[in-house]
């Protein structure tokens, strides 16, 4: 994904003389994951540079630059970071082309690792996604392969809204080991994935069925795409399977459509549960499918704790976690009558 991600960068840069990057040591370094490895030395200081440890700094000046025309691609080192630039997204960015009556526009896609699985801690592992999505005026996308990863950014840079473009830390560099049970095994055998080298888009708002089937519906985005498959596998049931793509703008047409087919719903996301996205999931669903369900909707999610460095594989939703509420909803019957 790494290298999926460098390629959009570079394709957007060399296509566009507008398309800036810069961020924390995204310059000379090449970013503290390697993904703008390369940009400045191709593109030059004026096109990839580095910023001051200012995150408000950073988006302001993000929205300055696109309110004059150009296209900026602000990294925030983290997405626990993000919070002091918090007002700038949402005072700023998020109303910008509404209060100018189309005026001026925030052009800006703004990238940041999130998640967890590397051994973080509490400020370098969170998943804020619910937290934007509630923002009227921001775009949410969350890629779960390094295909979708090139297409989704290159797709958010040409967006003339704000689009959050979270990265899945855990999936950087492909697989990840199999040191506890919730590493999902099978990617050991499993290709990164092929990736064009060319320009090419994936549509925000598109949902993505990764896998056909007829017993329920599993709703996922970003590593739960994977954590999601690993515990279909091993279920004995048909599942259907859903990569959201992105969470703003939500392809509730393909969730109604699953959902409705299969008549069973089980939500993943690695945030905590309370307050996540899922609740919204949930709700959609239910408003939308509530004569179809043959059991309540299921939400597979991390702890409703400050994010646990020491027990960091168990707060993550892992394949047994998946299967056991896959075994919930097959269990319970619809009462008719």
């Amino acid at each position: 994904m790494i290298q999926a991600l460098n390629s959009a960068l570079d394709v957007a840069m060399a296509r566009n003389p507008d398309v800036l990057v810069f961020g924390e040591d995204v310059g000379y370094f090449g970013g503290v994951f390697r993904v703008t490895a390369g940009l400045q030395e191709k593109h030059g200081l004026k096109r990839c540079f580095d910023a001051p440890i200012s995150e408000g700094g950073i988006i302001a000046t993000a929205i300055g630059m696109g309110a004059y025309g150009l296209r900026p691609v602000p990294e925030i080192q983290f997405a626990d970071y993000i919070l002091p630039a918090f007002d700038q997204l949402v005072s700023e960015a998020a109303r910008l082309r509404y209060r100018s009556n189309g005026e001026f526009w925030a052009p800006i896609t703004v990238r940041a690792p999130y998640g967890g699985g590397i051994f973080g801690g509490q400020t370098h592992s969170q998943s804020p996604e619910a937290i934007f999505a509630h923002i009227t005026g921001l775009k949410t996308v969350i890629p779960s392969t390094p295909y979708d990863a090139k297409g989704l950014l290159l797709a958010s840079i040409e967006e003339d809204d704000p689009v959050i473009f979270l990265e899945p830390k855990r999936l950087y560099n492909g697989p990840f080991d199999g040191r506890h049970e919730q590493a999902v095994k099978s990617w050991a055998d499993e290709p990164a994935g092929e990736v064009p080298e060319g320009p090419y888009t994936v549509p925000l708002g598109k949902a993505a069925i990764v896998r056909q089937g007829s017993d329920a519906t599993i709703l996922a985005y970003g590593t739960m795409v994977h954590v999601a498959a690993a515990g279909i596998e091993d279920s004995g049931f048909d599942v259907e399977l859903i990569d959201l793509r992105s969470i703003v703008p939500l392809d509730i047409d393909t969730i109604v459509a699953s959902v409705q087919k299969t008549g069973r719903c089980v939500i993943l996301h690695e945030a905590s549960r309370f307050g996540g996205f899922g609740g919204e999931l949930s709700a959609l669903v239910q408003e939308r499918c509530f004569y179809h369900l043959e059991a309540p909707i299921e939400r597979v999610a991390g702890w409703d704790t400050p994010y646990p460095h020491a027990f960091e594989w168990d707060y993550f939703p892992g394949p047994a976690r998946v299967r056991a509420a896959l075994d919930r909803v097959m269990d319970k019957v619809k009462v008719s009558g």
